[in-house]
Parts: structure tokens; sequence; C-alpha cells
């Protein structure tokens, strides 16, 4: 009986041996790619190799993938300075109507593309056989999520890792020195064309949200809802009365703190609320607040930070 016993096992281990190893060698034979990446529309992107030729179509994604060791051949026109590095990279257009000859031009293997902006060249760069990952970078969690994907499309996991904890660390020294006191803050998003007021998913309200503030119009949304703006109201904002309104904008900034100057010193009901009276009304820095910071959202939350507390962040 035991030397049937013992017969059966050395066969069943000789047989698990044989499938590990033909297991082994398939998987083995089978790697043919250098990683896999889903982007933030859920596709699948297999990479054969390194990406050696990256075009980017917001000039937010730059410095992230700069950092971990990228090699950016092409990105759009940008009213921030471009960074030293940067200064002979062809450009590709506006970020709001990228010139796909530009890009193209640029024999790129891979296209970073800006979530919700510039989806409409992906059918170009597929019929192009160019891969392309759609990227969404407005939250922190979104360009801590990005920096790891990028860091994987550069083989360089370590760095990623590292870049993420200086901004976890660099947001936590700001985050302690804020007075224990739950801010009430509304965000208004204003334009030549209108105003919108500004939800958790914007990046303004995202930071409003890691200082420990209470944006007072976002539970106007429904948790299903994922949109980083609501239908402006002066009712509504009448009725919630912040303490404190931040403004972001697109457009001229000028122009439009000037209209915005005008509305208020014209309506009655602007001029009642607690956060105009007591001259709580700040101009976001559209470099910060409308394009992700990137690697400098420890920069943007400090900056708001400083706003409402001055003494402290000077």
């Amino acid at each position: 009986m035991k030397k049937i016993f013992f017969a059966v096992t050395f066969g069943m281990c000789i047989f698990f041996s044989a499938c590990s190893q033909d297991s082994s060698l398939s998987v083995r034979n089978n790697v043919e790619s250098f990683v896999t990446i889903e982007d933030d529309l859920g596709n699948e992107i297999i990479f054969k190799e390194k990406p050696k030729r990256i075009v980017v179509t917001s000039a937010s994604f730059m410095e992230s993938l700069h950092s971990v060791g990228a090699n950016i051949v092409g990105y759009p026109e940008s009213k921030n300075k471009a960074p030293e590095w940067a200064k002979n990279i062809p450009n590709i257009g506006h970020v709001y109507q990228i010139d796909v000859e530009r890009l193209l031009a640029c024999n790129p293997d891979l296209v970073v593309i800006n979530a919700g902006m510039n989806e409409k060249i992906l059918d170009i760069l597929n019929k192009n056989d160019i891969s392309a990952l759609v990227i969404k970078m407005k939250t922190y969690d979104e360009v801590k999520h990005a920096l790891k994907i990028f860091s994987k499309l550069s083989d360089n996991p370590e760095k990623g890792e590292q870049l993420i904890k200086k901004m976890d660390d660099d947001i936590q020294n700001i985050v302690d020195k804020i007075p224990e006191e739950k801010k009430q803050v509304t965000i208004i998003h204003s334009t030549t064309q209108g105003m919108s007021i500004q939800t958790d998913n914007s990046i303004a309200g995202n930071i409003v949200k890691m200082l420990g503030w209470e944006n007072i119009t976002s539970d106007i949304l429904s948790p299903e809802e994922n949109t980083d703006s609501i239908a402006y109201s002066m009712e509504t904002l009448t009725e919630r009365n912040p303490e404190i309104i931040f403004v972001t904008s697109m457009g001229n900034p000028d122009e439009i703190k000037l209209k915005m100057d005008q509305l208020i010193a014209s309506n009655e009901a602007w001029q009642s609320l607690q956060a105009i009276k007591h001259n709580r009304l700040y101009y976001l820095p559209q470099d910060m607040f409308l394009l992700s910071p990137g690697l400098d959202y420890p920069k943007a939350v400090k900056y708001m930070a400083r706003l409402v507390y001055p003494d402290i962040f000077k």
C-alpha cells in the first residue's frame, strides 16, 4: 500500500513539476510587452517597449513625465512659462485645438491626452498606429495616479514613489498648520461667457477639502455625479452665504476680475454675502487652479492656505 501511495505521489510530483515548468516557459514565451497600462477611459494599452518619443496635449503632464525620465518631443502652447529643458521642443498648436499635422510630424510613439478635452484626436492616432493614453489630472489622487503610470512607462517606478512621498509630506506639513475651524467656502468659476460653481472634483474644490474646509455647495451633487462644476445660482449663493469665496477663471484674468468687481459693486445680493462684507473674496491663479498643478500641488495647497491664514503661511 505504501509503495502504491509513493508511486502515485511521485507521479503527481512529476506531473505538477512539469506543469509548473511548462507554465513558466509559457509565461516567458508570451511576455512580448514592456508594460500594459489601463488609462482613465478604462482602455488597456500594451506597450511592446518603453516609449521613446512622447507628445502631450496638455502642458500639465510635462513636469511629471520629465521628472521620471520620459522624453517629450511635442507639447501645446501654454500661457505658463515653459521650463528651460523644453525650450526647443516643437509646438503642436493650442491646447483646445491641437494641430494634428504638427503632432504627427513629431513622430511620437505615444501621445498623452488630456481627459475631457482632446479625445477627438484618438481616431487619427489609431489610424496612424500611434499609442495613446487618456489621463485625468485634476484632483490630487489623479495626479498621483498619473505619476505612477508615467513612472511605469519610463521604467522608473521608484522615482515615482519618491515624488509622491515628497508631495504627501509637503501637503501634510501644510495641513498640520491649519487651525481646526471648518471654513465654509464657495468656489466661483468665471469666464467671459458667464459663471459656474465648482465642486469637490475641481482642482480648487479638491484643495478646499484637503485643507479641512467645507465646500458648502458640494451637497447639491448626488454621489453618482462626477462633474467639476454646476450651474451658478445667486439664490443658492445667498442661501448658503459662504465665509470665503475663491474665484477661478478662464480667459484674461484682469478682464474677468474687472467684470466681477463691477458685478459685486452693482448687486445688493452679492454685497450681502459675509465673504464680501469681510473682504474674503480671493482670485486664484490659472497656472495652479485652471491647469493642473501636477507636481506643484503642494504649492497650490499652500497658496490657498496663505490667502486665508497669511500670518501662518508667510
